[in-house]
């Protein structure tokens, strides 16, 4: 119930604030942009290169759904009142993790429209397409889990967003960086790379092992950010 309430609160927070719209508007108009070119360029039924460059909009935008989350409490001293109150630290993480997790699954289900113009004057694939929006959600919780995280690090919005984004870019190109480096395609870099996973998805394999490093992704960098706010609560 706590975990509700929270998660309530914050979308009241997101909604009632020009922050959810402006990102909201910019991702819809930046996701248009990326899709008709693509289209009127490669003139294929095809979601898969789109799908790769929603991956980079949503590297921006992910950082301005999660740096206020626990930044703005932290300066505010709303934090301090929350944790007062008969709550857990985890239902506090849970609560904020849903909200922007929900905001993130409205934002990506608005996209839906352009597989709805794909339908309606070609003949697409359909299984990729929805395989690579699972991806797309599952990639999107671990960029949120991380930008949560984040955001327990400091006081200023900002330097959450820059943060958060650093860590996002890390683990999406880490993969690529090793193969760069001459490492191994089999290494360790390449296997914590978000974005190695993700391949998969856009091709149309729903590979469980992948499926299951990214929910243990959330779990962790979740559990990092309790950690966090517990060592910051008895400082």
């Amino acid at each position: 119930m706590n975990i509700f309430a929270i998660m309530k609160r914050e979308l009241k927070a997101y909604f009632y604030s020009p922050i959810a719209y402006v990102v909201f508007a910019l991702f819809l108009l930046l996701a248009g942009y990326f899709f008709s070119m693509i289209l009127l360029l490669s003139k294929e039924a095809s979601m898969r290169a789109a799908m790769y460059n929603f991956v980079i909009t949503l590297l921006f935008f992910a950082p301005l759904i999660t740096m206020r989350l626990f930044a703005e409490e932290r300066k505010t001293g709303t934090l301090e009142v929350l944790m007062t109150r008969p709550v857990r630290d985890i239902e506090v993480v849970l609560g904020k993790f849903f909200a922007a997790l929900s905001l993130y699954a409205l934002m990506l289900a608005s996209t839906l429209v352009y597989v709805g113009v794909l339908v309606k004057y070609g003949n697409p694939d359909m299984g990729p397409i929805w395989s690579g929006y699972l991806g797309l959600f599952l990639l999107g919780a671990c960029f949120i889990a991380l930008g949560i995280f984040a955001s327990t690090l400091t006081e200023s919005q900002i330097i959450a967003a820059v943060v958060g984004f650093a860590f996002m870019l890390l683990f999406w190109v880490i993969g690529w960086l090793s193969g760069t480096l001459g490492f191994s395609t089999e290494s360790i870099f390449t296997y914590i790379s978000l974005s190695s996973h993700f391949d998969d998805f856009v091709r149309g394999i729903i590979d469980f092992r992948a499926v299951i490093y990214y929910l243990s992704f959330v779990v962790f960098f979740l559990f990092v950010t309790v950690k966090s706010i517990e060592v910051r609560k008895w400082k």
